[in-house]
């Protein structure tokens, strides 16, 4: 059980990738593309990086960012060019900064409008007013 466990922890790396023949020769390499692609968005996923996305331009990025990582690109140099190309959007932690600024703000201004929706609704439940006379009298005719 224990040799499982071990084979199991050894192969999680491996699983970043969809096929071996991705992975760089060289390891640290492999770890570096492996490290900067856990910070890029897939752009069909949206909600995964690339190196846990199966979708092609997860693939198509990954070849990327490994073929930046063996011309010797920092791992600056490999996310500013991907930036430049798809936009802040690619990245899972985009940048603060006044095009990014509703992005970061979202959480906080929907927390406002439900709570502008709830103080709203209360208002609109109060209690209405008691009957006057004429219309308990109608009322009355009425049962």
């Amino acid at each position: 059980m224990r040799t499982l466990l071990l084979l199991l922890l050894l192969a999680g790396p491996a699983w970043a990738v969809s096929s071996p023949s991705e992975m760089l020769p060289d390891r640290a390499q492999e770890q570096r593309a492996e490290r900067i692609g856990e910070q890029l968005r897939c752009l069909v996923c949206q909600n995964q990086s690339i190196e846990d996305s199966e979708a092609d331009l997860a693939r198509d990025l990954r070849g990327i960012v490994r073929s930046r990582v063996v011309a010797g690109d920092s791992d600056r140099q490999v996310i500013a060019w991907m930036q430049a190309r798809y936009g802040d959007f690619v990245r899972l932690d985009p940048p603060f900064r006044p095009l990014t600024w509703l992005l970061w703000s979202s959480p906080v201004l929907a927390l406002a409008v439900g709570a502008g929706a709830v103080l709203a609704g209360r208002r609109r439940h109060a209690a209405p007013a008691p009957l006057s006379d004429a219309e308990r009298a109608r009322l009355a005719d009425l049962l």
